[in-house]
C-alpha cells in the first residue's frame, strides 16, 4: 500500500489546491471530503470516491477499507494529515471524490415536486444550513441561482454536515431557472417585501418552488415580476428581515404541513 510522509509530495500539493482553489476543483472535477460520516453519506448519495487517505493513529486500514473496499488507500502521517484536514477535529480520514453535474436538466423530479431556490447566497454557512433544512424536509431539489460560491467549497461541505450529498442540487442563471420552472408548470413563490401577501395564505400542495434571496438585497426584480405570487413572513419586531435559512425553513415546513408531512 502506498504511503506518503511529506507535505512536499506533488500529489499532496495538488490536494491542498483542491481545498484552497475553486479553479483546481473545477479543472480536476474532484474535491476533498473529511470524516467517516460524511464519506459514508457521499457514497450513499452516489458520489464516486477516487482515493482514501488515512492516518493510522486515528483510523485503521481496516476501518478505511470498510468505507469503500475497492478504493485506492494511501497511508499518511500526522504532518500530511494536518496539512490537508480542514476541520480541527476529524476522524483521521479524507476522501478524494468526483464532483457531480449540477445541470438543471439532470434533476429527477417527482410528479408533485417541492423545490427550494436560493438566489446568489454568498455565505457558506447559510448554504450549508439551507441544504440541511432541505434534507430535513426531503425536498425534491435545491437550485442555486447565480451562485457566488463553488458548492464544493470545503466550508460548504463542512457546514452542510453531509447534506451536500443527500440533496439533488442544480445551478443556473435566474432566467434559466425561471424558464425551467415554467416549462414544467411549477408554481414559484418569491419571498420578498415588495407587493407580497402573507406566506400562509397560499396553496403549496401543487408543484411548487419556494424562492429566497440574500438578506442584504433580497430577490432581484426578475424573480419578483415573474412569480406566481410574492410572499412575506409577517414580522412583528423592529427589523424587517431574518436569516435566509430560517426564512426558508418557515416556508418549507408550511408547505410540508399543507402536504400532510
Amino acid at each position: 500500500m502506498k504511503q506518503i510522509t511529506s507535505i512536499q509530495n506533488p500529489y499532496i500539493k495538488s490536494l491542498v489546491l483542491l481545498q484552497e482553489k475553486a479553479k483546481a476543483r473545477k479543472q480536476s472535477g474532484t474535491f476533498l471530503i473529511e470524516g467517516k460520516r460524511e464519506i459514508s453519506i457521499a457514497l450513499k448519495g452516489g458520489y464516486e470516491i477516487e482515493t482514501l487517505l488515512f492516518l493510522p493513529e486515528i483510523c485503521s486500514e481496516t476501518e478505511a477499507r470498510k468505507l469503500s473496499s475497492n478504493t485506492e488507500l494511501i497511508e499518511i502521517n500526522k504532518e500530511v494529515f494536518q496539512k490537508l484536514a480542514y476541520r480541527d477535529t476529524t476522524e483521521g480520514i479524507l476522501a478524494v471524490a468526483k464532483t457531480k453535474s449540477l445541470q438543471l436538466s439532470d434533476l429527477k423530479l417527482s410528479e408533485n415536486p417541492l423545490i427550494l431556490v436560493a438566489e446568489a447566497p454568498e455565505k457558506p454557512g447559510n448554504i450549508g444550513a439551507l441544504l440541511r433544512t432541505a434534507d430535513a424536509a426531503n425536498l425534491d431539489a435545491v437550485i442555486i441561482a447565480n451562485p457566488k460560491s463553488d458548492l464544493y467549497n470545503p466550508n460548504i461541505v463542512r457546514s452542510s454536515v453531509g447534506c451536500l450529498f443527500t440533496n439533488q442540487i442544480a445551478t443556473g442563471t435566474t432566467a434559466e431557472i425561471i424558464a425551467f420552472l415554467k416549462e414544467r408548470k411549477i408554481n414559484f413563490y418569491c419571498a420578498t417585501l415588495q407587493n407580497s401577501t402573507s406566506y400562509h395564505t397560499q396553496d403549496y400542495t401543487t408543484p411548487t418552488a419556494l424562492v429566497v434571496g440574500t438578506e442584504a438585497t433580497g430577490l432581484t426584480e426578475e424573480w419578483r415580476k415573474e412569480a406566481t405570487q410574492n410572499i412575506i413572513i409577517p414580522m412583528q419586531g423592529e427589523i424587517d428581515s431574518m436569516n435566509v435559512s430560517v426564512a426558508a425553513a418557515i416556508l418549507i415546513f408550511e408547505a410540508k404541513r399543507q402536504r400532510g408531512f
